[in-house]
């Protein structure tokens, strides 16, 4: 849920421990609402809503209620009925581990600020059973999965939640459990720390937050910089990523001791595996960066700020009826026969099962459904997907096409 507009937002916790300049900066740019935003927010609160009533935290008629009221919100979708269900089913499972019955609580509000100056944050849901407290975190985007390893943001949350349940449960709390439930994505996460692990991670970044919250620092470009709000404006961002082009040197090679030398007298060849790794990592941030400047600079333009040898065009764009059913009407009356003007065709596989319902689709037609083996894909080695497995004739299909 939101955490308002607190300096060092959890949220962005990955950024200013990186970039503890980025604070001050992001400050003074006007944030903007995304719709993926807005879908967000309204995507927990069903959340909320289903999986209180999972645990008999409200009754039917309650959730009932509420489901019909979000329903007239602007950014509902039917699928958030689904993903909601998914995510309750999984603390149900987590809270049926346990030997006995768990405390259980959702969206509960922690305070940060022993680590962080004014900090706090929202726990979509808290469980504690046994030894262990469990922290689950509900994202509802599909554009990048997020991992529980050593999450700054959930390991925040933890240490808020340590805050507030301490003093009931005392030292009973000996181990910290981290969930990331992404249904959309298939991604279901979990990462596990000591109590003493976590609070001391927290002595650590305490200095840090300091540091972020003062203003003090540098500037440090990197993955975090995707959600920063002067990604593509940043003029550090800018000259570290340039300078990132000018310091590569493909023809640093390893001597046969394993050691790097720079062989300048060694005619170019082809790039090596590990000059081929480090071509990709700094190539993604180039053409993150890259766009994002694209983005920045087309914005301008339309504010009506000039950008030296650059303008905007029109760009490519499609026919499309004012009025479809009035033209089909029309082609009719002429003569034309409707099975000529339309084309049968089945909804497809996701509209069908949204239509029916998940259980009843399975029942009717599972059968008659599979998940072909997806297209081999690059990805960094701390990708949580599998590592593709295919036959040696797979890989040559795949290379024969075009």
């Amino acid at each position: 849920m939101s955490e308002g507009h607190a300096l060092l937002s959890p949220s962005a916790a990955a950024r200013w421990l990186n970039c503890t300049l980025a604070p001050k900066l992001e400050a003074t740019i006007p944030e903007k609402t995304s719709e993926y935003a807005m879908e967000g927010t309204l995507a927990h609160s069903v959340c909320e809503v289903t999986a209180k009533l999972h645990f008999k935290k409200i009754k039917k008629t309650s959730h009932t209620a509420t489901i019909k009221r979000l329903k007239q919100e602007p950014f509902w979708n039917d699928e958030m009925l689904t993903t909601a269900e998914t995510y309750a089913g999984h603390l149900l499972e987590r809270a049926m581990a346990f030997k006995h019955e768990p405390y259980t609580a959702f969206e509960i509000k922690v305070d940060l600020s022993d680590y962080i100056p004014e900090g706090y944050g929202r726990c979509d849901c808290t469980m504690f059973g046994d030894d262990t407290l469990i922290i689950t975190d509900y994202k509802h985007g599909k554009g990048v999965a997020v991992s529980a390893e050593n999450n700054p943001q959930m390991k925040l949350y933890a240490l808020g939640a340590l805050k507030l349940y301490r003093p009931l449960f005392g030292d009973a709390i000996k181990n910290v459990q981290i969930c990331i439930d992404q249904p959309r994505l298939n991604n279901y996460e979990s990462w596990s720390c000591t109590t003493e692990e976590l609070l001391e991670w927290g002595e650590f970044i305490k200095p840090i937050a300091q540091r972020a919250f003062m203003g003090f620092g540098e500037y440090k470009a990197g993955e975090w910089c995707r959600f920063c709000r002067a990604n593509g404006q940043c003029k550090a961002q800018a000259q570290q990523q340039i300078s990132a082009l000018d310091d590569f040197n493909p023809t640093i090679l390893a001597d046969g001791s394993g050691a790097l030398v720079k062989t300048e007298d060694i005619p170019p060849s082809v790039l090596t595996s590990e000059e081929i790794s480090e071509v990709l990592k700094r190539g993604k941030l180039l053409v993150a960066w890259y766009k994002a400047v694209e983005e920045h600079a087309l914005e301008m333009l339309l504010n009506g700020e000039a950008i030296p040898d650059y303008k905007v065009v029109e760009g490519r764009s499609n026919r499309t009826w004012t009025n479809q059913d009035a033209a089909m009407d029309t082609l009719q009356q002429a003569g034309y026969d409707k099975a000529v003007l339309y084309d049968s065709v089945p909804k497809t596989l996701a509209q069908l099962e949204k239509v029916i319902g998940n259980a009843k689709f399975t029942e009717l037609v599972g059968q008659f459904v599979i998940k072909p083996q997806g297209k081999p894909t690059l990805a960094e080695e701390k990708d949580t997907r599998k590592t593709f497995n295919s036959a040696v004739s797979d890989f040559a299909e795949v290379a024969q096409k075009p």
